[in-house]
């Protein structure tokens, strides 16, 4: 009689359909989406960084212009001195402020990304 063969048994193996967490993790994102007090921080924390921006900005802006109307006052017959400096000795200068700002406000949200992203 013939040896009968056996039919082999294959295994197919692939990754894990579900896997368990562990203890103690969590996710920054939905901490923010579930509105818990870590997730509240988080926010909080990015709302600080743009806010301390804006206000140096702010602080930089009110140096620079702030006291022209003072100069303006104590240099008589100066309208063409106000026209100058209003028209072009300013443009540069608020441009130039204009642009660190949103690189930093682009910064301080790349880095908030980061931070929830677990990377």
């Amino acid at each position: 009689m013939p040896q009968e063969q056996t039919e082999r048994r294959v295994v197919v193996t692939g990754p894990p359909r579900r896997t368990r967490r562990a203890s103690g993790y969590y996710r920054p994102r939905t901490e923010i989406d579930e509105q818990t007090t870590l997730g509240h921080t988080y926010v909080r924390s990015l709302m600080r960084t743009q806010l301390r921006a804006a206000l140096a900005v702010f602080a930089v802006l009110g140096l620079l212009v702030g006291p022209l109307p003072l100069v303006f006052a104590t240099t008589p017959n100066a309208r063409r001195l106000e026209w100058l400096v209003l028209g072009f000795g300013l443009y540069a200068p608020l441009v130039l402020l204009a642009r660190w700002y949103v690189r930093r406000a682009e910064h301080n949200e790349r880095d908030f990304v980061r931070l929830v992203e677990d990377r």
